[in-house]
């Protein structure tokens, strides 16, 4: 079980109701379920669903959540659909 940081922005921050919190999880995977199961907006796995998420600085890109392995320290963001540019 790895210990680290996962950090929201923009709608993702907004669902979650703060801007970073501390996690314990093995996988990207036990992750989102550990966030879904512990806020109560009912538009946040619509938004985790939506988003993109790196570990530290890297794309988990669309492997399996289950698979990604987090390190002990990890920095995970969480990166909803940006309008603009």
């Amino acid at each position: 079980m790895a210990r680290g940081v996962v950090r929201y922005w923009a709608a993702a921050k907004d669902a979650a109701g703060l801007a970073e919190e501390s996690f314990e999880a093995r996988t990207l995977g036990d992750l989102v379920l550990f966030i879904t199961q512990n806020h109560s907006n009912p538009d946040l796995p619509r938004v985790l669903s939506r988003s993109s998420f790196l570990v530290d600085g890297h794309p988990a890109g669309t492997r399996d959540p289950d698979t990604v392995e987090l390190p002990e320290g990890a920095t995970v963001e969480v990166l909803p659909p940006f309008a603009g540019g």
